[in-house]
């Protein structure tokens, strides 16, 4: 993979981009897994999402650049990368707050912030020691909430389709990390398995309780 590829594939598929992405595909592509809000009030539910998980977490880090307590956006040093995660963390907790405990939302909605919130969570705690792939994560949780839904059976065949998408998608961006050198082949793979893994213990947490 060229070098232009792999950057291009790590920014379009940030680990901050992601969640917006998830929120427009399920409010907007699937819309027969939410009934709550109706279509013309959605905006609201992606700009919270855009807000809080990639207008605010993309400032703080540029506050903490100017501040010179990163080298650079990229964060290709592990130390560098908890403040970061730690402010992100906080800013996915109050979006999970503001989604969950609104009557208006499907519960849905509320209980895919509350996995992204833990997931970043993990990813601030292991990255104190380990510097585990954020983009795996991001991926890994993509793929488990396709998987849930699709399993599910509230979207028909469509969710199969962007399965399929994410898992050559999640390939595509593991690779670029690689060819990146920002990880090692056990970081980006304890990545994708640890969000993956997340989402789906969440999902059979509440369809047991």
């Amino acid at each position: 993979m060229s070098r232009g590829l792999a950057v291009a594939l790590s920014v379009v598929f940030h680990p901050l981009l992601v969640p917006s992405y998830l929120y427009y595909v399920v409010c907007y592509q699937l819309p027969s897994v939410v009934l709550r809000p109706l279509w013309p009030e959605r905006w609201f539910v992606l700009g919270t999402v855009v807000l809080f998980t990639f207008v605010l977490p993309t400032l703080s880090s540029v506050v903490l650049l100017r501040f010179r307590l990163l080298d650079s956006l990229e964060m290709n040093v592990r130390r560098q990368r908890a403040w970061p995660l730690l402010l992100a963390t906080s800013s996915f907790a109050m979006a999970a707050v503001l989604l969950c405990r609104s009557r208006f939302f499907d519960a849905l909605l509320g209980q895919m912030m509350v996995g992204m919130t833990l997931a970043v969570g993990l990813t601030f705690l292991i990255t104190l020691r380990w510097k585990i792939s954020a983009h795996g994560m991001g991926m890994g949780g993509a793929l488990g909430l396709f998987a849930l839904l699709y399993l599910g059976g509230t979207a028909g065949d469509t969710t199969l389709w962007w399965l399929v998408g994410t898992v050559l998608v999640a390939g595509a961006v593991l690779s670029a990390r690689l060819a990146l050198n920002a990880h090692t082949v056990a970081q980006v793979w304890a990545g994708l398995g640890l969000g993956l893994g997340l989402v789906l213990g969440l999902g059979a947490g509440l369809a047991a309780g």
